[in-house]
């Protein structure tokens, strides 16, 4: 990883972010050999959404790392409204020595990273939300045992989860198929970019609107809410236009025997997914919950610790 900030898997190179994948393994397993790895510095966490795996992972995180945290309210800080971001950046680079935020919009966390001379980290953003890729894929690295190759079948919304997720297939040579409503597929230049540079890495991407196709021989079968924060007028109308995408044990059946169910929370039981499949023995939704943490130790000692 060799960006000053961590903004999108889109920005990483391929070894940066299998370097990165490694660091998490070893953070995970050998939590207090990391313990000092960031003695004393402190992270900035700015949030702009409520959140509970964001704020919790990265407050325990960055603590088990021998730092601290500062949480920072809509209330306290008002991005660009208060005062400007460029203002802000550049006045925490003088207080702390990593920034975290999760924001409505891309443009404040890249705007953060343009002012600001410590890192930036995205902890989710409209666009796209890759800390939540990166304990994705080490949840299937370690269920699978590799990346390469493996077929993961997103279901749903092409939303800024299945943006990163894209970003990420194309850097670690996933096969990703995505199936959406018509009118709801990721960003058209997402995914012309992805199948332009994922070329050397071994990644396919398919789009289709049919679920049961993209699950088919799937490894992995990933969704995620139909209705996400600040489109809540939508809610009705999706309801009805994303039925057909429910994962239940119907289309969960359609994967490999030893397919595994992913979700990145929270969900909406009995709209995207089914209390049966969310609970089976094959589902690893709160493991992808517990990496979040690991991952995201992983990136803030990378970039924090070379400060």
């Amino acid at each position: 990883m060799r960006n000053k900030d961590f903004l999108s898997l889109r920005d990483q190179s391929t070894d940066g972010l299998r370097d990165t994948l490694v660091s998490a393994f070893a953070v995970k397993s050998d939590p207090v050999k990391y313990s000092a790895a960031l003695k004393g510095k402190a992270l900035a966490m700015i949030f702009e959404k409520p959140s509970l795996r964001t704020r919790v992972t990265f407050d325990v995180g960055i603590h088990e790392l021998g730092g601290f945290s500062i949480y920072l309210s809509p209330a306290e800080i008002s991005l660009g409204k208060r005062e400007t971001i460029a203002d802000v950046a550049r006045n925490l680079e003088r207080m702390v020595q990593g920034i975290m935020a999760r924001t409505f919009s891309h443009k404040v966390v890249v705007e953060l990273g343009c002012h600001a001379h410590v890192p930036v980290i995205n902890g989710l953003t409209d666009y796209n939300h890759p800390c939540q890729a990166m304990a994705d894929y080490l949840t299937l690295l370690e269920v699978k045992k590799k990346l390469s190759g493996i077929k993961l079948a997103y279901i749903g919304d092409g939303n800024n989860v299945a943006v990163s997720l894209i970003h990420g297939a194309a850097r670690l040579g996933v096969h990703l198929a995505v199936a959406t409503p018509p009118e709801y597929e990721p960003d058209a230049e997402v995914v012309e970019w992805a199948r332009n540079n994922g070329a050397g890495t071994g990644c396919r991407i398919e789009l289709t609107q049919d679920p049961s196709e993209a699950v088919h021989e799937a490894d992995a079968v990933y969704t995620d809410v139909w209705t996400s924060m600040g489109q809540e007028a939508e809610s009705a109308l999706r309801l009805k236009i994303f039925r057909p995408y429910q994962v239940n044990e119907e289309l969960f059946a359609k994967a490999r025997p030893d397919a595994v169910f992913m979700h990145c929370l929270p969900a909406h039981r009995g709209e995207e997914v089914t209390d049966a499949v969310i609970e089976s023995p094959r589902s690893v939704v709160f493991q992808q919950a517990e990496n979040r943490l690991h991952a995201q130790k992983a990136i803030m000692v990378t970039l924090m610790g070379q400060r």
